[in-house]
C-alpha cells in the first residue's frame, strides 16, 4: 500500500501541473518587484549573485552542466554557460520546453525579455552591460538540447541523455519541493537526480522555504512541500551530498505579492560523495 501511496501522490502532483501557464508564472515571479535590478533586496538579483559566486569560485568546473526542472526560465544558467562547454536544459512539461525553445531559436516567441537578466549577470562578471548580446550568443551556442525529465523516476532522464560518467554539475531551482507531495518524495528526488551526477560533481540548489503553495497560472494553485533549513540539510545528507554552503534570503513584505506564501529562499552548494 505504501508504494501505491507514493505513486498516487506523484500522479496527483503531475495532474496539478496540467494547467501550468508559463507566461503567467513568468509575470508573477520574474518582473518587478521580485526582479528589480535596482534594488539590492530584490529576490532575483540575490539568486543571480549566489549562482555567479558559485560558478566563479573555481571548484565548479567540467564539460557538462545539467539544469534539472528548468521551467520556462534561463536565469539559472547565465553564469554557468561561461564555465561549461555544454548545457542541457530539462523540464517535465512540454509547454516549458517550448518556451525555452522559443528563446533558443531566437524568433521572438518568448513570454519574457531576458535582456535585463543578461545585462545584470554581465555586470556581476565585470563586463559592460552591452556585452549581453555576446552572452546570449554564448548561451545559445552551449545549450545542447532541451529534454524531458521526471525527478520521481530512479532514472530521471533518458538513458542516452548523458555520458556514462554523468554530469559535472547539476543546477536546480524551485523544482524538487514544487513537484513533490511530501518531504520523503523531495528527499527521494534529490537521490534520483544525484544518479545523474559524477562522484565529486557539484549540486547548486535553489528552493523555497516555508512555502505551501504557489500559483502556476490564473486559478492554478500548486501545492509545495514547506521546507525549513534543517530539513534541506538532512535531505541532502541522506541523499549522498556533502554541504559546502547554505545561504538564506528572507522575503521583504513587498515581495510577498500574493502568488504564493513563500517566506524565504535557500541556496545550496554541495558536492556528491
Amino acid at each position: 500500500m505504501e508504494g501505491k501511496g507514493k505513486v498516487n501522490g506523484v500522479a496527483a502532483m503531475a495532474a496539478c501541473y496540467q494547467g501550468f501557464d508559463p507566461a503567467a508564472y513568468l509575470q508573477y515571479n520574474y518582473t518587478p518587484p521580485r526582479a528589480d535590478f535596482d534594488r539590492k533586496d530584490s529576490i532575483v538579483p540575490w539568486k543571480l549573485a549566489c549562482l555567479h559566486r558559485a560558478f566563479t569560485e573555481g571548484d565548479v568546473r567540467g564539460e557538462l552542466l545539467v539544469d534539472i526542472g528548468s521551467g520556462p526560465t534561463l536565469y539559472q544558467v547565465l553564469s554557468g554557460c561561461e564555465v561549461f562547454n555544454k548545457v542541457l536544459l530539462t523540464d517535465f512539461l512540454e509547454v516549458n520546453r517550448q518556451e525555452l525553445r522559443g528563446w533558443l531559436d531566437n524568433e521572438g516567441g518568448c513570454n519574457l525579455d531576458w535582456t535585463p537578466y543578461l545585462q545584470h549577470v554581465c555586470k556581476l562578471e565585470g563586463r559592460r552591460p552591452s556585452a549581453w548580446t555576446e552572452k546570449a550568443a554564448k548561451l545559445r551556442q552551449v545549450i545542447t538540447d532541451i529534454v524531458p525529465v521526471d525527478v520521481h523516476r530512479p532514472q530521471p532522464l533518458a538513458l542516452d541523455a548523458l555520458p556514462s560518467e554523468g554530469a559535472d554539475c547539476l543546477v536546480s531551482c524551485f523544482c524538487l519541493e514544487s513537484v513533490s507531495p511530501d518531504l520523503a518524495a523531495f528527499t527521494r528526488a534529490l537521490g534520483h537526480i544525484g544518479r545523474l551526477l559524477r562522484t565529486g560533481g557539484h549540486l547548486l540548489l535553489i528552493g523555497a522555504l516555508g512555502e505551501s503553495y504557489y500559483f502556476g497560472g490564473p486559478g492554478v494553485r500548486i501545492p509545495v512541500v514547506p521546507l525549513n533549513e534543517a530539513q534541506v540539510c538532512a535531505s541532502l545528507k541522506e541523499s549522498g551530498y556533502t554541504l559546502i554552503r547554505l545561504e538564506v534570503y528572507t522575503l521583504p513584505q513587498d515581495m510577498r505579492v500574493g502568488v504564493d506564501d513563500v517566506s524565504g529562499v535557500f541556496f545550496v552548494k554541495a558536492i556528491k560523495e
